[in-house]
């Protein structure tokens, strides 16, 4: 029995735990025992076994005690971007090399609190910047699941495509990621499972490394959508280490989970029909709001006119906080140095460790911020995206404050395509997959990925719901009758 643990979701482990139908230590053993058999697919940077099965040991305890924390012995995997103390912390960064921090990020701290049992470190694009995952020191992680008769290896997505295999090929229950213009819900529709970005400010960003401070937010990746309000519910909250942290009066999520959305608003936005859009991907969006209208909902297109403009508005914003965010890491205070020769002096170490020490993506990414910031630039890029990155925001406003309760979209533009497809060839092609997901954290909205059904590739295609701001227990909701209407229920082949 304990072979099949891993397969479980939160929610039925939850129950399981409680009725001792197994322990923490054997779900957890499960779970490694999977990782263990899973090394091909390089979700995993660092396994934390000893680490685990203490914390799982621990959680037993508890749970004999008594303790319902709704995550005491869940094993979770975290994104290689959270700070977790005294277990390596790297970003998927060369840069990093050798960094172990001596403190816990507050999100997996609240984690750890609820006695959820951490797995290890799982692989993403370096810094977050990719929508791939093979812009990672320790090489692209792989999708789980392939297109019929092929072997052709595919990509999870990115940022938080380590997340994705993991939770999608069940080396985990539940796992971390962090979402800054989709790395939470691109990856999620990539791989079959719920991806939930939050209402920026709803959690944390103490000890998560920085991308690009305005936009970076962590979330969820889950086996179903119940589980993601449960992980969220535990992880949310205002803390007094981060300033952009919000102070709200707690939400239960699980609560909100009714099933019953009638009379309620759902906006259809014709500006995401773009050019190219595959027929599969237009279909299941059809086929989604056609579900919302037999279950109760009532739809209405709507306008966000400037979404137009959201993709050059993200690739300035972002870039050029990543660009200041990342002038930290110059080799003197942790992480990877360079050599330097006889004669050379600290400009020289500078140069020579953030050239090495970063990759190629990251390069380029804060080559364009440090552009779009300087002298003679600045009012032309970056203050003009801001400007921009305002109307956008205006545009969700309008629209629920017309009365809209939730806005349907595809989650991408296109189900899983090969390793090496995009980023060998054009940038552009790759910053693409996020078309329908920057919007979202440009206004600072929450967003949810759900898998919808499979394309003619046999490969997974995913529905977005975009919420009004701090309601995701709404958003919870309407997600969780949409995922029990479609009755997604697939699972990759197991081929690894």
């Amino acid at each position: 029995m304990s072979q099949e643990l891993n397969r479980l979701s939160v929610s039925e482990a939850q129950e399981g735990l409680r009725r001792r139908d197994f322990s923490s230590v054997e779900l957890t053993q499960s779970c490694l025992q999977a990782i263990d058999e899973a090394q091909e697919l390089n979700a995993f940077s660092h396994v934390s076994a000893d680490i685990a099965l203490e914390r799982a040991r621990d959680a037993d305890q508890r749970l004999a005690a008594g303790d319902d924390a709704a995550m005491c012995g869940i094993p979770v995997g975290i994104k290689d971007l959270f700070c977790t103390e005294n277990v390596p912390t790297q970003a998927a960064s060369k840069i990093l090399d050798g960094f172990v921090p001596q403190y816990e990020s507050t999100v997996t701290t609240k984690l750890r609190e609820a006695g959820a049992v951490m797995l290890g470190k799982l692989n993403m694009d370096e810094f977050a910047m990719g929508s791939s995952t093979e812009h990672s020191v320790y090489g692209a992680s792989l999708n789980p699941w392939r297109q019929l008769d092929s072997s052709i290896p595919l990509s999870p997505g990115g940022s938080s495509g380590g997340s994705a295999a993991a939770v999608s090929a069940d080396l985990c229950l539940a796992a971390l990621g962090t979402d800054t213009g989709g790395s939470i819900r691109q990856p999620a529709a990539l791989t079959g499972i719920v991806g939930i970005k939050p209402t920026y400010g709803r959690c944390s960003r103490w000890g998560i490394v920085a991308f690009a401070s305005s936009l970076d937010q962590a979330g969820p990746m889950t086996k179903s959508v119940r589980d993601a309000a449960i992980v969220l519910q535990t992880i949310a909250g205002h803390d007094h280490r981060d300033s952009t942290s919000a102070e709200r009066k707690d939400t239960n999520f699980v609560d909100s989970i009714r099933g019953d959305i009638r009379g309620m608003k759902i906006g259809i936005p014709s500006e995401y029909r773009v050019d190219g859009m595959p027929a599969e991907v237009d279909q299941v969006w059809r086929e989604g709001a056609a579900i919302l209208k037999d279950i109760g909902a009532e739809l209405v297109e709507i306008s966000l006119p400037h979404t137009q403009y959201a993709l050059p508005t993200y690739y300035v914003i972002a870039p050029a906080e990543a660009s200041s965010n990342l002038a930290r890491y110059d080799g003197v205070r942790y992480g990877f140095r360079a050599e330097i020769s006889e004669g050379e002096g600290i400009d020289d170490m500078y140069e020579k460790t953030r050239a090495e020490g970063f990759g190629s993506e990251v390069k380029r990414r804060v080559m364009v911020g440090a552009y779009v910031l300087s002298q003679g630039f600045y009012e032309a890029y970056y203050r003009r995206a801001q400007k921009v990155r305002s109307l956008i925001k205006q545009d969700f406003e309008m629209v629920f404050k017309a009365g809209v309760d939730a806005i349907l979209t595809p989650a991408t533009p296109n189900s899983a395509f090969p390793i090496g497809q995009m980023v060998d060839s054009d940038p552009i092609k790759m910053y693409l997959n996020d078309v329908f997901t920057v919007t979202v954290n440009l206004a600072g909205l929450p967003g949810i990925s759900i898998p919808a059904r499979l394309d003619a590739k046999g490969l997974p295609l995913g529905l977005q719901l975009i919420g009004r701001p701090w309601e995701e227990g709404a958003l919870f909701n309407l997600a969780s009758a949409l995922e029990a209407a479609l009755e997604f229920n697939n699972k990759p082949e197991k081929w690894w």
